[in-house]
């Protein structure tokens, strides 16, 4: 029996000395990086200039239509409304966020409305798994969002048509029912 176990340890021993022996370890030599040379565009090339921006005047097309919901049949003032955000379903980019920012600022300069805060607004919309940015709204998203912060109605807008000549559609829509209270529309001001 000893010389079993003399024989596995030996056998041990043996396996577990290296068979090649130690590499000498790789020096490391730093390599200067090579700076990218930029292109120049031959002289004769003109850079196109980028599409001109289109300067809508939003304050002009939101706020007759503000005015008119207002004076709408229907309306129980001091009531909780939430303001969705402005969809843009026109054939090009426009700068929906500033006419939401104006709807926004329209409505809360009249008192018929106790608006919903945009933070709660943000919060709820991520609870729910929306993007606060979601341009791909519908009606029934803005009323289940409208349920979940308790408003009573829920402003849906949206701009639609060439974006040359947009058009702006609004309704007011009772949460509870889903029932259009108010409807309106207007083109958008240049």
């Amino acid at each position: 029996m000893k010389k079993y176990l003399g024989v596995m340890l030996a056998t041990l021993v043996l396996t577990g000395c290296p068979s090649h022996p130690p590499e000498p370890t790789a020096t490391i030599e730093p390599v200067e990086p090579q700076v990218p040379t930029t292109p120049t565009p031959p002289p004769g090339e003109s850079v196109p200039q980028p599409p001109k921006i289109q300067t809508l005047n939003w304050e002009a097309s939101i706020n007759p239509l503000v005015a008119q919901m207002l004076k709408a049949d229907g309306v129980t003032p001091g009531s909780i409304l939430l303001v969705d955000s402005v969809k843009n379903n026109t054939n090009g980019s426009l700068p929906i966020a500033k006419a939401t920012g104006t709807l926004y600022s329209a409505l809360s300069s009249g008192k018929a409305f106790t608006l919903v805060p945009r933070e709660q607004l943000a919060a709820a919309k991520q609870t729910l798994g929306l993007s606060v940015d979601d341009s791909l709204g519908s009606r029934s998203k803005a009323i289940g969002l409208a349920r979940y912060v308790s408003a009573q109605y829920v402003l849906y807008s949206d701009v639609s048509g060439d974006v040359k000549s947009p058009q702006l559609d609004m309704q007011l829509m009772l949460v509870q029912t889903g029932e259009i209270v108010w409807s309106g529309n207007g083109a958008v001001q240049h």
